[in-house]
Parts: structure tokens; C-alpha cells; sequence
């Protein structure tokens, strides 16, 4: 099969090889060269119509297609948002009724080998801490980690390491504004994250984001000193690693238990997007969510401006306050877009648009797949405590970093990401599964991806049996299996909050 049409209404398919013009396939006239993952028309489409992907509008002609005429940002645009609510409304149930979550047919694991914590979470890594309150106690805090060795830290076989995790801001701000809350209740999240055994706070003294302000948030397992009250570089590397060297041993003592699914919180990302990732990867990661959350567990989907045009997919499985809490949030996003003199259909990135997605509403249908079909149970804002279990948003920018940051501060104990590009991303101390949307990708970067997907498209498993072996890995990772990205030794750099505030 070399197109792939996804839904009765569709007026385009995809590609699943790259296709000359001239070429007749599947009784198809191909007109113009298309490249594999790409749209080709399936029928005449008008000017100023709209054309359907998913079965869902994804954008609407800017010109005349001829039948077989490849279909990209050359004829295909985001089209008014008056016609695009008008048939939106017109495919909502009459009222925002959830949905009940139903278990799919997939083999079915309750438990994990996880660290129980003292507050009642459970870690999935046994990592040491240290955090920093300024860019400026950046340099000593990685000095102090890098003490810590393999050879070190090999005398403390429960403990995963020591890991600094820095950031470029915290002065210069307003103590008191939005970005200095977000940055402060990010650092605290991270502090009391249950793949931390303990944390060490170090600051530099006389920076804005004081560490006075950070510790009250923490449950208490934290260290927190500065530079300056230590007398300098070489005083304050010598207290932080003393203060290290005192952790260690009770954080050895921790050891894997038996623990229900329901102690996990997966925090959903999607990066390097291409024309498969809402056809493989995606939905069976959110058949695999839908198992989590009927065994109890949480999965945490999250950029923002990436559900975008998609929305009413989620707000349609809420209870109205919920729904109303995640449009409020769009609305914020279309301002700040404003503000900046950017819009929010200025997506999808070059590479997504190499990959085959022309639109942010096509993107965002594939992305909102990840969360699965069970209902919304709350909106948060970015890095804020999660008030329960089961499907939650959390309001983040597309820039997977800084989402999966705040996802983490949130209380996500391990990371699902898909990519259909490729993506080489960690995220210490939580482990990062990393799920390719295709079997080439898959080959290609094999030292980096996690679960190839692309057997859906090769026809050799379905949907459901990549979504098993989804949920079986996850638990697997859980439990101590390394990902990818953990062997290559990624996850410091990549801590990346949200920064809000101006620098003045």
C-alpha cells in the first residue's frame, strides 16, 4: 500500500513511500513528485475548501487541487477561524459530557519495582540533587557534582548519581512577578521530586530569586547554602560536597519495592513531529495512557500552543469548569503570541513541514492523540503540583524542554516522547522513553530511540500490540531498565524552566 487514506471523509491521503509524478498508484493518478508522509489529494478540491485529514478539518485549499496533486503550505493554509469553529460545533456532542475510561484489549501490568518515599510518591531513579536558584552558583554546582564520579559513586550501588541542574536566570527580575513564582515553584518541585533521594539548594546570595523564598515550598528534604556565606568558590565546592558525602549514605539505603501502576505519572511529549506521528506513535502511546489511567495511574499532556485548532478534543471530555479552565489558557496564549508579534498557527517548525505536516491544526490533531480517549480531569498551570489522577493538562510552550520541565517539577516520575525526525533528548533524573514514529527512523537512530513504532505502518503489529509493548517498556523503565538517552548520559543540559520574567 502506497497511500494510506485514515478516514472515510478524508479528501487527501498519505504517503508511505515517496512518489514520482506520472506514477499510477492504487488506481491513482500522482501529478506531482511527493515525498513519503506528504498529503496527496484524493479528489478535486475547490479554492477556499476546506480539506479533511483524520477525518477532521486540517486547513482549506489557497488555490485549486487537481485529484493526485500533492498537498502542502504551496496550496494548503489554516483558512478562517469563524468557518473553522462553525464546523467544530457541528461535530461536538450536545454537551461536555466525559467520557467513561474503558481498559483496552492490552496485556494488562499492575506493578513496578519503585522507590517509596516518605510523602507517599514513588521514585522510578535514586539520583542526589543539586539545584540552583541563579545562573550564578551555575559553575560551582557542577563542580561539585563532577567530584562524584563513576569511581565514587560506585561504592553506593543504589544510587544513580549525582547530577547538577542549572539554569541562566534568577536575577536581574522582579522578585515578586509572575516569571519568578514559575521559576521558584519549578526548583521546588524538582527539590521534593521522588527521583531524588535529597537535594542540595545552592545559591549565590544576593540574587533576586532568594533561596528563602524557594526552601518554604519543599516538603523539607533539601540542603540550601550560598556562595557567599560560604566565603567564596573553593569554600562553598568544599561544603557541597561534604553536604553530598552525608547524603549518600542514607540515600543508598532506599531499595525497589513492589509498587501498584497507580504510583506512576507519565509525562506525555512529542518532538521532531513528521506526517506519521499522529497515525502510529501518538495514538498507540495514548491507547497505553488510557491503560495507566484505568489502573489509576497520571499522564500529563502539555504544550500549549500545540493544541491549538484541537482543543475541543479535550475540552469535549470534560466537565465544563475543566473545559473552560483549558480554553482560558489558549486565550492566554493567543496574547502572548500578540504581544510578540507572532500568531499561534506560526507552526509547524521546518522539520515538521519536511516531515509532512503542513498546519498547526493537522499537528495538534496528531499531538492531542498522545492523551488517549479517557477524560480531563484538570488543568494546571506550568510546574504546579497535580491536584489528582487520571488525564491532566499542563500549560507549557511547545519547546519540549522547557514542557518536559515543568511536567517533571509537576510530579512525572518518567517521560514518553515521540519523534518522528529524531530526538536525542534526556531529562535527569527521570528517565525518557523515546518512541519512533517509523521503522527507518528507527534503524537510523537506534542508539537513541526506544520503541519503533513504524510496525504499525509496516503492517507487521497493530496499533494495539505497539501500545503493549508501549505500556510493558514503561513499566519496565520504571522499574530500573535503562532508556537510550540514560546510557548516553543525557539529562543535565536539558533542564529548562519556563523563564517568564523580563531581564532588566
Amino acid at each position: 500500500m502506497s497511500l494510506l487514506r485514515l478516514h472515510s471523509r478524508d479528501s487527501v491521503s498519505v504517503t508511505t513511500e515517496t512518489i514520482g509524478a506520472g506514477s499510477v498508484v492504487d488506481g491513482l493518478q500522482v501529478i506531482s513528485d511527493t515525498p513519503t508522509g506528504h498529503k496527496i489529494a484524493t479528489r478535486d478540491i475547490a479554492q477556499g475548501e476546506a480539506i479533511f485529514k483524520y477525518g477532521r478539518e486540517i486547513g482549506v485549499a489557497t488555490q485549486r487541487i487537481a485529484k493526485g496533486e500533492h498537498v502542502h503550505s504551496h496550496n494548503l493554509s489554516m483558512g478562517s477561524t469563524e468557518d473553522r469553529t462553525a464546523t467544530i460545533q457541528a461535530e461536538l456532542p450536545s454537551s461536555h459530557v466525559a467520557a467513561p475510561t474503558s481498559t483496552p484489549s492490552i496485556e494488562n501490568r499492575e506493578t513496578f519495582l519503585g522507590y517509596a518515599r516518605a510523602n507517599g510518591s514513588v521514585g522510578t531513579r535514586n539520583y542526589l540533587g543539586i539545584l540552583t536558584s541563579v545562573n550564578c552558583s551555575a559553575t560551582v554546582a557542577k563542580r561539585i557534582a563532577a567530584h562524584f564520579d563513576a569511581e565514587r559513586i560506585s561504592a553506593f550501588p543504589n544510587v544513580d548519581g549525582v547530577i547538577a541542574l542549572t539554569h541562566s536566570g534568577g536575577c536581574a527580575m522582579s522578585d515578586g512577578d509572575e516569571g519568578a513564582v514559575v521559576l521558584r515553584r519549578t526548583i521546588a518541585g524538582y527539590a521534593d521530586h521522588p527521583n531524588f533521594a535529597a537535594s542540595l539548594l545552592l545559591g549565590l546570595g544576593c540574587e533576586a530569586n532568594q533561596i528563602g523564598r524557594i526552601v518554604p515550598l519543599t516538603s523539607g528534604n533539601i540542603t540550601a547554602t550560598t556562595i557567599q556565606d560560604e566565603g567564596g568558590t573553593k569554600a562553598a565546592i568544599a561544603r557541597g560536597i561534604a553536604e553530598i558525602e552525608r547524603m549518600l549514605p542514607q540515600a543508598n539505603e532506599a531499595q525497589r519495592t513492589l509498587q501498584h501502576a497507580s504510583k506512576l505519572v507519565v509525562g506525555l511529549q512529542c518532538g521532531g513531529s513528521d506526517g506519521w506521528s499522529g497515525i502510529t506513535a501518538n495514538p498507540a502511546l495514548g491507547l497505553a495512557m488510557d491503560v495507566l489511567i484505568a489502573n489509576g495511574g497520571t499522564a500529563i499532556l502539555s504544550e500549549t500552543p500545540e493544541i491549538y485548532g484541537a482543543e475541543y478534543l479535550l475540552t469535549s471530555r470534560a466537565e465544563p469548569s475543566i473545559a473552560a479552565q483549558l480554553i482560558a489558557r489558549i486565550e492566554w496564549w493567543q496574547r502572548y503570541a500578540e504581544r510578540q508579534s507572532n500568531t499561534l498557527d506560526n507552526n509547524p517548525s521546518p522539520g515538521n513541514k519536511l516531515g509532512g505536516i503542513t498546519t498547526i491544526l493537522e499537528k495538534s490533531l496528531g499531538a492531542v492523540a498522545k492523551g488517549g480517549s479517557s477524560p480531563l480531569r484538570a488543568v494546571v498551570h506550568y510546574a504546579d503540583p497535580l491536584p489528582c489522577t487520571g488525564l491532566v493538562f499542563m500549560d507549557s510552550p511547545g519547546y519540549d524542554p522547557v514542557s518536559a520541565t515543568g511536567q517533571i517539577a509537576s510530579g512525572a516520575n518518567l517521560l514518553c516522547f515521540t519523534t518522528g525526525r529524531g530526538s536525542v533528548f534526556g531529562a535527569k533524573p527521570v528517565p525518557s522513553l523515546k518512541l519512533s514514529t517509523t521503522t527507518q527512523l528507527y534503524r537510523r537512530m537506534s542508539d537513541d530511540i526506544d520503541v519503533n513504532c513504524g510496525t504499525i505502518l509496516d503492517g507487521a503489529e497493530s496499533l494495539r500490540e505497539v501500545a503493549s509493548r508501549i505500556y510493558a517498556e514503561i513499566l519496565d523503565t520504571a522499574s530500573g531498565k535503562l532508556t537510550k538517552s540514560e546510557e548516553l548520559g543525557f539529562g543535565e543540559e536539558e533542564f529548562q524552566p519556563w523563564m517568564l520574567n523580563s531581564v532588566l
